[in-house]
């Protein structure tokens, strides 16, 4: 057995078996969902995904897949392809038939009829008052977030259906091999709009022009997201940060906020 990285949930090991097999081990608690997730978008899409061998809360069993290259401009234009096809499967409402996890906090995934609802609700509120109850956020910021919350209708509008989302795409979870993405791990899945998924894209750098350009081939992005949308989106994953780690991600969401009310 020897330690991988990222294992910000808990301990991730590579465990070489007899006979020159390898299976990566993550020890819990709470990893059940992580492997219904996984299994979930093994059924629904055409996602390159590690097979899971074993999945309950304290223990989840996965293929090894070999990975480790860069995510260059040939990788971003594959990573493009294999979003803009996850993205055509669709369900009856927004949400998931059940709730999950992202980065190990809850995630509610109640099944709701608008998006603008769903995003407001069950994204942006519940992790602001997750990070307020854990003492990550201060009171006037999340003041401000409610004011910000209850105008999102004039920046929104309503996708044409829910989309499938891989829910927490960024460079450490997409394993790339000469030049190609072997597989995306550690999704946070839920249905959603493409959107708030493109800009998640964008926090650390992740996507660049390479997937822009050939996305927008398949999938036509709508104006105003790179104008004004994909700042909105972007609040949820920096409330994700400042909940698990604070400091700069705090300065972030200020700065979003500074934008949209001043």
């Amino acid at each position: 057995m020897a330690p991988l990285s990222g294992g910000s949930v808990g301990r991730v090991l590579l465990i070489q078996l007899a006979g020159n097999g390898r299976v990566v081990a993550k020890l819990g608690p709470g990893l059940e969902p992580e492997g219904w997730m996984v299994r979930q978008l093994a059924c629904r899409s055409r996602l390159p995904l590690p097979t899971i061998i074993h999945a309950d809360d304290d223990l989840l069993l996965m293929e090894h897949v070999d990975g480790g290259d860069a995510l260059t401009g040939a990788a971003q234009a594959h990573a493009a392809e294999l979003l803009a096809d996850l993205h055509g499967a669709s369900w009856h409402s927004f949400g998931l038939e059940r709730d999950t996890v992202i980065g190990g906090l809850p995630q509610v995934n109640t099944a709701t009829h608008r998006w603008l609802d769903f995003f407001r609700d069950h994204r942006l509120l519940a992790m602001a008052r997750h990070a307020l109850d854990a003492g990550r956020l201060p009171a006037e910021t999340m003041h401000r977030i409610e004011i910000l919350a209850a105008r999102l209708p004039s920046w929104i509008e309503e996708p044409a259906q829910p989309a499938l989302l891989h829910g927490d795409c960024w460079t450490g979870n997409i394993l790339v091999k000469g030049g190609r993405v072997a597989a995306f791990i550690d999704p946070a899945i839920y249905y959603g709009h493409p959107e708030i998924e493109l800009a998640f894209g964008t926090m650390f750098g992740t996507f660049d022009e390479s997937f822009f350009r050939r996305y927008g081939e398949i999938r036509p992005i709508a104006p105003g997201f790179w104008e004004e949308r994909r700042d909105l989106y972007l609040l949820y994953p920096l409330l994700v940060h400042v909940r698990l780690f604070g400091g700069s991600y705090l300065d972030g969401v200020g700065r979003v906020l500074d934008r949209f009310l001043g």
